[in-house]
């Protein structure tokens, strides 16, 4: 697993395979996910990754279970 972020984009990027083409992609709200024609998970992008990341430390902090907001 590699993760990368672009600050000037506010993405971060989660690739979970060294190898593997992209076949196609989904997004969901602030999420978009890149499968092989297999279905695999090749590579995960936050978008706004910032917003979404300082939710996951809040959420942590606390201790305690809560959705998080998908994004727009």
């Amino acid at each position: 697993m590699r993760l990368s972020y672009d600050r000037a984009e506010d993405i971060l990027t989660i690739e979970t395979a060294a190898t593997g083409t992209i076949d196609h992609a989904e997004q969901t709200g602030s999420f978009i996910a890149h499968f092989d024609v297999a279905g695999q998970l090749v590579l995960l992008e936050v978008l706004d990754a910032s917003d979404f990341l300082a939710s996951v430390v809040k959420v942590t902090a606390r201790g305690t279970a809560e959705e998080l907001p998908a994004g727009a």
